[in-house]
This record gives C-alpha cells, sequence and structure tokens, in this order.
C-alpha cells in the first residue's frame, strides 16, 4: 500500500509512449531517483525508489517485473531480492523496504506524487 503523502506534488516523467513495455525507467526527482514501471499486460503502474535497499545500488529501475500470488514486483537485478510495488516490502523473507509512489496517468502524461518535504 502506498503510504499517505502530506505535502504532495505530482512531478511530471514523461509521455505514456516514452515508457518500454513491461519495463521501467529511473527519474530524478531533487536528491532521489525513482524507479518507475510500466506493465502493460496489466495496464498498471508503479513507482519505488530506485536505490536497492540491500547495497544502495541504483539498479531497480532495471530489475526484472513479475508478481508473486499476484502481488506485483520488482526483482533486484544485482541480488534477486524481490519488492513488492504496492508496499514496498521484501517478498524474500528479509526486512528490506522500498519507498513506493503512486503514479497518475492523464492525458498521455505520466506523473509521480511525491512528498514535498523529501524533495531537495
Amino acid at each position: 500500500m502506498v503510504s499517505e503523502i502530506k505535502n504532495k506534488e505530482r512531478v511530471f516523467i514523461g509521455s505514456v509512449s516514452e515508457f518500454e513495455k513491461e519495463g521501467g525507467v529511473s527519474a530524478k526527482i531533487g536528491d532521489k531517483q525513482i524507479a518507475i514501471f510500466y506493465f502493460d499486460s496489466r495496464n498498471e503502474w508503479y513507482a519505488c525508489d530506485n536505490a536497492c535497499p540491500h547495497t544502495g545500488d541504483m539498479v531497480l529501475s532495471r530489475g526484472f517485473l513479475g508478481d508473486t500470488n499476484g502481488e506485483p514486483k520488482v526483482v533486484c537485478p544485482l541480488h534477486k531480492r524481490n519488492y513488492s510495488l504496492t508496499s514496498g516490502e521484501c517478498l524474500s523473507g528479509e526486512h528490506y523496504k522500498v519507498n513506493v509512489y503512486p503514479v497518475i496517468v492523464e492525458n498521455g502524461s505520466v506523473y509521480v506524487e511525491i512528498d514535498t518535504s523529501d524533495k531537495k
């Protein structure tokens, strides 16, 4: 579940046509890198921190997409840990977690909603 954002701001990321189907891209927003994923087969969009919480490597946008029992996930391409794209929880049984962010798609444009107190 995406956590409640108190000071929210929509940040334009790009046009829908710029996104690879069944893939991810990264965007730098302030000091944060955020991974945005387009599950074309599910017609769903997700966003999370791009940093793998295990080591801090900025790689999740290049992770493998899939699901576990219907739960959409990204798999770190380096460490193979699975992260829920709805809760951010590690599905591999470890206590790691990534922040997740709402994605809004309107009129062919993709936005990520962030907490402005986190944006520097």
